[in-house]
């Protein structure tokens, strides 16, 4: 249990900070980050790591910068992916996405809510353990990822397997509204390839037309969305087109072959397997049980020139409601704001499809922000956010310290 003198002083810190917290977000959001590209805000954050006295800051050979404080028996991490999405049509936004100005008790830009007002909390959090001395049984990991929105999880694939960093609990710090998230669905990335015949376009009957086919793959994949397994809390699969391709000799041939790429999003219980089961089906349906039915993989290269291949696949995690992690949570909630924590889920994909999907490596989420400014225009996060979660992270070093 958090006693109230550890509740007020960690509060009271986490105001106090408050101030440089937003100037470091502000920084953070001045240094575009995007995936494969992290490398300048990486050196914005050691920096702040350093000057908050981390015991230890360094920064691995996929480009994750991993802070750490204390060396007790007992390993916890918090997570803040630092990569971001590009602002899109700039038209839609009313200032400068990368301006990061500081206006209406909010930090405005790109990344502001997704997520580097995560990372700004967990480094006020460090300020904070540090002065106060909390968590001294635990060993406490800081990690900046990266290339997460390119490749959910791979950060912490790297982390897990090359780094060999296995804590007992993460925390991952995407917006949740200062609510507390237990897992979200999975997701995975699948191509379905038709083959046709080529022939002039002036006979068409001499050929075998790809888009057709591809054009009735496309129809039972539309059905087959209808008819996914739902869940109480996760809520329903799904499954939709979001790419259409094709190949041809010319403007006037009949096309050679097609392809669709699928965004499909998997609720507890659907697998890998099943999904693409489910979509090879769809294919034999649509008269085409020839079609190739695969799942993408990821191989860019880091900033650092890395290559940590990775299939896209990305499993769905759920912890569980009796959890003692999710139990230490509410109760920290609790004594920190005084009143009862609202228990949620994202809609959108985290990186603890890997710590937790596939290691079994138990998460639990609550981070600044609403995660409905993900990847929206004039992106904002709230002042007050930045404290409360920062007053959240340290709080719970210090019940799970105990």
């Amino acid at each position: 249990m958090l006693n109230d003198d550890v509740a007020c002083r960690v509060l009271a810190l986490a105001k106090e900070y408050e101030g440089e917290t937003v100037k470091f977000l502000a920084e953070m959001v001045r240094t575009p980050s995007f995936s494969t590209k992290e490398e300048e805000v990486i050196a914005v954050i050691a920096a702040e790591m350093n000057r908050a006295g981390f015991d230890e800051v360094k920064i691995d050979g996929l480009g994750n910068i991993i802070g750490r404080i204390g060396n007790g028996p007992r390993a916890i991490a918090f997570d803040a992916h630092i990569d971001t999405v590009y602002p899109g049509n700039r038209s839609l936004w009313s200032f400068d996405p990368f301006a990061a100005k500081i206006e209406n008790g909010k930090v405005w830009g790109r990344g502001a809510a997704d997520q580097k007002g995560g990372m700004a909390s967990m480094v006020a959090a460090g300020r904070i353990i540090k002065k106060l001395g909390l968590g001294r049984g635990l060993t406490i990991y800081f990690t900046g990822t990266v290339m997460e929105e390119d490749c959910d999880g791979l950060c912490w694939q790297y982390i897990l397997n090359e780094g060999k960093i296995r804590p007992e609990l993460v925390v991952i710090t995407e917006p949740t509204n200062l609510n507390i998230y237990r897992g979200h669905r999975g997701r995975m990335e699948i191509i379905v390839k038709a083959g046709g015949r080529s022939c002039h376009g002036s006979a068409p009957e001499r050929g075998d037309n790809a888009i057709y086919k591809i054009s009735r793959i496309t129809l039972e994949i539309e059905k087959l969305n209808n008819r996914l397994a739902d869940h109480p809390f996760l809520g329903k699969g799904t499954v939709t087109v979001t790419q259409v391709f094709f190949s041809s000799p010319s403007q006037c041939a009949v096309p050679d072959a097609a392809s669709i790429q699928l965004d499909r999003r998997l609720t507890l219980g659907e697998t890998k397997a099943s999904a693409v089961a489910e979509v090879a089906a769809a294919c034999g349906i649509a008269g085409c049980a020839d079609a190739e039915v695969s799942v993408l993989r990821y191989d860019e290269a880091a900033y650092t020139g890395l290559k940590y291949p990775a299939e896209k696949y990305y499993p769905t995690w759920l912890i569980d409601e009796g959890s003692p992690h999710l139990g230490a949570a509410k109760e920290v909630f609790r004594a920190l704001f005084k009143k009862e924590p609202a228990i949620g889920k994202w809609t959108f994909s985290t990186n603890g499809v890997a710590i937790m999907g596939m290691a079994g490596i138990p998460c639990v989420g609550f981070g600044p922000a609403n995660e409905v400014q993900a990847h929206a225009p004039d992106e904002f996060c709230p002042v007050t956010d930045l404290s409360a979660a920062t007053a959240f992270y340290a709080g719970l070093v210090a019940r799970l310290g105990e």
